[in-house]
């Protein structure tokens, strides 16, 4: 998509797309990124899956997810790489800055005169905190039901002629104790960002977008999820002051494909676009 095509955005906050995993839904997230043009983005966490990176899946739709990435950052545009549980590696270079280009923890702005509170949101994980093991296994678990998933709709799709499914989503929403999770991680978040008098709280994490404003006795908030690229496909975007949800159902068809993808899946090779990426990335160092 040519960029005067191109819809504009103030600030787009993408979070949980795990490039590395057979769930990552790269190619959707490539149609979405080349359809807007950002004025600041904001990675919130788990962007690539360093956890289950040794499996050494990295097809040509995830690098081209990152190749698109650090064409925002070649054109100025402000990136912010805040970091999750699953990339927490990249914890050791927080601080760290290249042109256009951050890597944080959280970040705090102000917008419209109103206090914004960003972080991936891994920190209110109890299972994270005292069981990384467990966590981990669990991230194994979701990525091979993801895989079934996968199957089960292409067999809906195909043979029975029928729509997707979400087993995930089924399970989540079936059991008590994840729905709980849930609820209780909402309000956590929310409880913190009213005590700290901010007007905004933007989480990823668990996978689940919201946009809704909750209210305590002390105080309420605004409360925004970005939610993920495996399964539910969104991101968050702020325009004229506002925020919106972003789900790629409502935009774009998933079996659509552009010209342009067409005409790179032929042409580009993965040794190609890694050789690519490492001269970019030199040429932005430079600069």
């Amino acid at each position: 998509m040519k960029k005067k095509n191109r819809r504009p955005v103030d600030i787009v906050v993408i979070s949980d797309v795990h490039l590395g995993t057979y769930g990552c839904r790269a190619k959707e997230l490539l149609k979405y990124m080349k359809s807007i043009q950002p004025k600041h983005v904001i990675l919130n966490g788990d962007i690539i899956d360093i956890w289950q990176f040794k499996k050494r899946y990295f097809p040509k739709a995830h690098i081209k997810v990152v190749k698109q990435i650090m064409n925002w950052i070649a054109d100025g545009i402000q990136v912010d790489y805040i970091t999750g549980n699953h990339d927490e590696m990249l914890r050791k270079f927080v601080g760290f800055k290249m042109g256009s280009f951050k890597i944080d923890n959280k970040l705090v702005m102000e917008l419209n005169g109103e206090q914004a509170w960003i972080f991936h949101g891994d920190v209110f994980d109890v299972t994270m905190r005292y069981s990384k093991w467990l966590a981990k296994l669990g991230a194994i678990g979701y990525d091979t039901l993801i895989v079934i998933n996968n199957l089960v709709n292409w067999f809906s799709e195909r043979v029975l002629k029928r729509g997707r499914i979400s087993l995930s989503k089924k399970i989540k929403n079936s059991v008590k104790s994840a729905v709980k999770f849930i609820d209780d991680f909402e309000d956590t978040a929310a409880d913190i960002a009213i005590s700290n008098n901010y007007e905004y709280v933007i989480c990823g994490h668990i996978h689940q977008p919201q946009h809704r404003k909750i209210e305590k006795e002390n105080g309420s908030v605004m409360y925004l999820n970005s939610g993920d690229w495996i399964e539910n496909l969104s991101a968050l975007e702020y325009n004229n002051n506002e925020w919106s949800l972003f789900k790629f159902e409502d935009h774009f068809d998933r079996n659509e494909k552009d010209e342009e993808d067409v005409a790179e899946d032929h042409s580009l090779e993965t040794s190609l676009l890694f050789e690519q990426l490492i001269q970019e990335f030199n040429l932005m160092r430079v600069q």
